[in-house]
């Protein structure tokens, strides 16, 4: 063998033992969790009031093989995306203005900060009676809950970027149109791109809340998503096993987009610390 061989080999099988260990970790707690769960489950009365993890597995196939929990996560997903895009556009340029400008910020700064304070779900009685139980009324708790950390991200943003870098692009001629898209965009993109990752967590919070309000309002047989779903089993069936499932699978599309807006910010600002 020659010298440093065993060195090569080493050095080579290091960073995969250090992502199995990643692994193994990460699984630990959810996996020690899944287990007390079902050995305190062997204690639980029959009753369709008590969740158990079998149960829920079979609640989960059988709304799968139903077809309606793929219809409510889709419903749920279209608003979520729709409010997002929404919330991101918008808060994301007031939030970039009045970072930029002072001005601004002193005339729409105290209606924004009493606002933001003002929690979703208080305005769900109000906008039901505006605007029904439709997607109008959902996707518009959406975008208000996901509006104000993509502002305050962007106001942040824009509030840090090094000034220096502003005066140097004027003293080289840069247009204003220049000077946004070269050097005050992506200085402030990494806030952004938080933001946004922020936005989305408030998003499927409100998506939940929103839906089993209107839920209230709807027959056994609508799909309104999946905070609706979570409602009609409750109210119909009152079924634990199929309420959890629900609730399962939001956290499950809820980690997926999180782990996607990560992955897009790191891809986007690979010159920025932390996911």
């Amino acid at each position: 063998m020659e010298p440093g061989t065993a060195v090569r080999r080493t050095i080579a099988i290091k960073p995969l033992d250090l992502a199995g260990a990643r692994v193994v970790v990460r699984a630990a707690l959810p996996l020690f969790l899944l287990v007390l769960w079902y050995v305190l489950s062997l204690g639980w009365p029959r009753s369709p009031r008590f969740a158990t993890p079998v149960g829920v597995l079979q609640a989960f196939i059988e709304l799968w093989a139903k077809g309606s929990l793929q219809t409510g996560a889709l419903v749920s997903i279209e608003r979520i995306l729709t409010a997002f895009v929404l919330a991101t556009v918008l808060g994301g340029s007031v939030g970039l203005l009045m970072g930029y400008w002072s001005a601004l910020d002193g005339w729409l700064g105290p209606l924004v900060h009493t606002l933001r304070s003002i929690a979703p779900y208080a305005w769900i009685p109000l906008v039901i009676l505006w605007l029904g139980i439709g997607d109008a009324a959902v996707i518009s708790i959406v975008a208000y809950a996901a509006f104000f950390p993509m502002t305050v991200n962007a106001i942040t943003g824009a509030r840090n970027i090094d000034r220096n870098l502003i005066d140097v692009a004027r003293v080289l001629g840069a247009s204003r149109l220049t000077l946004f898209g070269r050097v005050f965009f992506p200085a402030a993109l990494p806030s952004l791109l938080v933001g946004a990752r922020l936005a989305m967590g408030s998003a499927w919070i409100a998506v939940v809340a929103a839906e089993l309000a209107s839920g209230s309002r709807a027959t056994q047989s609508a799909s309104g998503g999946l905070g609706q779903m979570m409602y009609i089993f409750y109210a119909y069936s009152i079924n634990l096993n199929y309420i959890v499932a629900c609730i399962i699978t939001v956290g499950v599309l809820a980690l997926l987009s999180d782990r996607l807006l990560g992955a897009l910010y790191r891809r986007l600002t690979p010159w920025a610390r932390g996911t």
